[in-house]
């Protein structure tokens, strides 16, 4: 039948059916770079520290829902171990200890590399171990015995190049001083503090040791 002789309602209904387009519908979760991803996080959780970023603000940042995050990573706290896991592969103080011939090669080595890492213009400042999660609710108590795990292994690292040159009992306990100068630093390099400063100190705390 020509269109010119259909009813007024059919002519409408055909004019509609032939400007309809298909919609297509995505299915399944939103697909991301998970390494991205988890990069992302790392750079959020270091700079603002575990408790003040929100699954909204990963959400936000990474580029996807909540529900495909929690599918990816189980939730924050799974993703926060995926990021800490990447932070652990980044060029950091202790590659200061590398190749050291002295003790006071060891030391100013190490300090001097805490130094140019946390305050590295393309990096974040500050270490994510040492300063990522200092105050916690109970409900992270895992979270937070991890990083001290961290930190206990990078101050057993410390003691054992500087055994090399000291015994063990004085070996651990500079390497426990140290430890608490580069937190200190750390935190430090978070409030903005210039690199110059920092190693200014860096040549108090030798004179104190009495290298």
């Amino acid at each position: 039948m020509p269109v010119n002789s259909l009813p007024f309602w059919g002519v409408l209904y055909l004019v509609t059916t032939m400007n309809k387009q298909p919609v297509s519908r995505r299915k399944g979760p939103r697909s991301f770079d998970r390494d991205e991803a988890v990069k992302t996080a790392m750079h959020l959780f270091w700079r603002h520290g575990y408790e003040a970023v929100s699954i909204n603000d990963l959400t936000r940042a990474i580029g996807i829902a909540p529900p495909s995050l929690y599918s990816a990573f189980g939730n924050k706290a799974g993703l926060f171990r995926e990021a800490l896991e990447l932070y652990d592969g980044l060029p950091g103080a202790l590659d200061g200890l590398t190749e050291a011939a002295t003790l006071e090669d060891a030391i100013s080595g190490l300090l001097h590399r805490a130094v140019e890492v946390i305050t590295d213009p393309a990096r974040e400042a500050g270490c994510m171990i040492s300063t990522g999660m200092l105050e916690y609710g109970a409900d992270h108590a895992d979270i937070a015995a991890s990083i001290s795990m961290r930190r206990s292994q990078m101050q057993s690292r410390i003691a054992e190049t500087l055994n090399r040159w000291l015994d063990k009992k004085t070996a651990n306990a500079k390497a426990f001083y140290l430890a608490t100068v580069m937190q200190g630093m750390s935190v430090q390099a978070r409030d903005g503090v210039a690199r110059s400063d920092l190693k200014q100190m860096i040549n108090e705390v030798l004179a104190g040791l009495r290298l």
